[in-house]
């Protein structure tokens, strides 16, 4: 079986063709690790996020997982539970947060 992996903008694109993109802004925060979890979620609650990239601070990407409207908590449990790890493991990091307008 071939996989591919595709960006939430084409995969939105492909499930609804009739919708227009709505347009994104991207969104920079330099953060401790161990303040890392409690920002990932709260950035999560707030329901506008497409995309979540976590990259060290050397540039280094480390995490990228995308948002999607109706995601499930069962379904961000693990992602959540790699934050956790990743965040026990860094020090300083930069969240890229990827929003709906």
């Amino acid at each position: 079986m071939i996989g591919f992996a595709c960006t939430t903008n084409f995969c939105d694109l492909v499930s609804h063709p009739n919708q227009k993109a709505m347009p994104l802004s991207k969104e920079s925060f330099s953060i401790h690790g161990e303040n890392l979890l409690k920002k990932v979620k709260d950035l999560i609650a707030e329901g506008n996020i497409r995309k979540i990239t976590i990259t060290e601070k050397s540039g280094k990407e480390l995490m990228s997982f995308p948002l999607n409207i109706g995601v499930v908590a069962a379904v961000l449990a693990p992602v959540l539970a790699a934050v956790g790890a990743l965040a026990a493991l860094i020090g300083e990091c930069t969240i890229t947060v990827e929003r709906e307008q």
